[in-house]
């Protein structure tokens, strides 16, 4: 007698069932037993064809965007020089997940939960507060044959070295063509022809629950990895507490995206680029559901000034705006929720010069409804400099139409020194550097004494005036044409104001000494 069948006796036996029925109960077990033992149901064969056609319809449809698109992503392997502050603040922060705060974008000033995806193997070190390497992987997505990669500014902020690997597993030295820090966007080159690459698609005919498949490199270990998902969400805001002029207008999706994946392409069912990955939502540091992508129509507008010029101008009014509420419209005599509320206007902006108030609501942009600020910010940004512009707007109820020429925005901390113009006409061309502050942070990771003032040179473009003329990261301009400058925006300032097609003279310090510079920018035009 098995165990199963001793245990239903001695439970019969404790409630006093007569041995007749006992015995009875246990024939039955033992016959009911070998019997489905003896006619147990075979293993189930695959469903029809017909069942499942749907299914596999949906997954050669998968299977042929996902070959289709692959050959295109590339891995980005960033070799960059932080100080040893900003190293152990990464370190504080996600240690556990890689290092959240890679590419000079502190964790901190983000909201609870929000956090860059920028993967990098922990440094393991404690030490003085001196200059280290770090390694980081990211994800980029080739636009054209002849070489143009498209990624995050984040994943190669700071980079001393851009090394990409190709789905061929080919690798190669890439050269960073300019960046846009307003929509943390780069381009990267490779010296390379006949490259298979991606086309844009339309973000503006996005829908929610649309399908959309993620590339990416996750946590540098697993290349070249899709996943599948909808579109969650359009329009979401700007997140950042960095900068609030900085535009939102992402992308939300359930496509997991993990770090690693940053600069990598979110794409439609045509294969097409929809989007670039570029942050999550997570209390971990990983996927938690909730990816977002910079959509397309900003991605292409950026990356074809920067090809174009090496720098990207981007609109800019001086204003900060809230959204309309149904709980703060009344207050503003508002007859709906929609609009942007101008909470404060940057004084000496177009916006100032124009007459716009704290409290103004605007409504319309050349007769176009702004439906929220985030409309507004994507508006303008995208913008050229000097276009003149009429925004509807209610003031205590009382609507009026304001005349203003939108100025050029400049990210915070850095500025891109050109001289503007069309390349290849009379104003010549790109002077090939972005500058920074001379924060406490530069000055160490330069060893820049105090006593020098000026605009730190943040990077050089290969190629460029400033490429000929010897300037490197970590060179201070001191003086423009024998005038002095004493920061970026002077700095920027000062080159704008020298005559088309003249040379420029620069006082600069570098490596420990001063020297004067020749730079002929109508040289280095186009």
């Amino acid at each position: 007698m098995n165990v199963t069948t001793k245990q239903l006796v001695v439970i019969a036996k404790k409630l006093a069932i007569p041995a007749g029925i006992i015995a009875t109960l246990v024939l039955s077990f033992v016959f009911f037993t070998t019997h489905y033992t003896a006619h147990a149901a075979p293993a189930a064969g695959p469903l029809d064809s017909s069942s499942v056609e749907p299914l596999v319809a949906l997954d050669n449809a998968v299977e042929a965007v996902a070959a289709r698109v692959t050959p295109c992503v590339v891995n980005v392997a960033v070799t960059s020089r932080v100080s040893g502050e900003q190293a152990s603040d990464d370190d504080q922060d996600g240690g556990q997940n890689g290092g959240q705060g890679f590419g000079g974008i502190n964790p901190q000033d983000l909201p609870p939960g929000f956090r860059r995806f920028f993967f990098f193997g922990p440094n393991g070190q404690s030490g003085p507060q001196q200059p280290q390497i770090e390694h980081g992987i990211g994800s980029g997505v080739i636009i054209s044959p002849d070489g143009y990669i498209v990624t995050n500014d984040h994943v190669v902020d700071g980079a001393t070295q851009i090394r990409v690997t190709l789905d061929d597993r080919r690798v190669f030295t890439a050269k960073l063509i300019g960046v846009d820090k307003l929509n943390d966007l780069a381009v990267i080159k490779i010296d390379q022809h006949n490259l298979p690459s991606l086309s844009f698609g339309d973000s503006n005919k996005l829908r929610p629950g649309q399908t959309v498949l993620a590339f990416g490199n996750p946590f540098g270990n697993f290349p070249f990895t899709v996943t599948r998902g909808i579109i969650s969400g359009l329009d979401r805001p700007n997140p950042y507490s960095n900068d609030a002029r900085k535009p939102g207008d992402y992308i939300q999706t359930d496509a997991a995206i993990n770090p690693g994946n940053s600069g990598g392409p979110l794409v439609d069912a045509y294969g097409q680029v929809i989007g670039i990955d570029t942050f999550i939502i997570s209390n971990s540091g990983s996927f938690a559901g909730a990816g977002f992508a910079i959509p397309a129509q900003l991605v292409k507008a950026s990356t074809d000034q920067i090809i174009k010029s090496g720098a990207v101008h981007h609109g800019y009014l001086g204003i900060s705006m809230n959204a309309v509420t149904p709980d703060n419209a009344t207050f503003f005599n508002l007859p709906d929720a929609s609009g942007a509320i101008i909470s404060e206007v940057t004084p000496d902006s177009p916006a100032d010069r124009a007459g716009l108030k704290s409290g103004d609501v605007i409504r319309t942009l050349d007769g176009k409804t702004m439906a929220n600020a985030s409309a507004l910010q994507v508006a303008v940004s995208e913008m050229t400099p000097g276009t003149q512009i009429d925004l509807g707007i209610l003031r205590n109820g009382k609507a009026l139409t304001i005349h203003i020429t939108v100025g050029e925005f400049h990210a915070k901390g850095v500025e891109e020194a050109s001289n503007s113009g069309a390349g290849g006409g009379s104003q010549g061309g790109k002077l090939g550097i972005a500058l920074d502050e001379l924060t406490s942070d530069v000055r160490q990771q330069y060893n820049i004494p105090d006593r020098v003032k000026g605009a730190a040179i943040q990077t050089v473009r290969p190629g460029s005036a400033a490429d000929d003329a010897g300037l490197a990261p970590g060179d201070v301009i001191l003086e423009v044409d024998r005038k002095p400058v004493d920061g970026p925006q002077s700095c920027v300032s000062a080159i704008h104001a020298v005559p088309a097609g003249k040379d420029i003279l620069l006082l600069v310090w570098a490596n420990g000494g001063q020297s004067f510079r020749v730079l002929h920018p109508t040289q280095n035009a186009g």
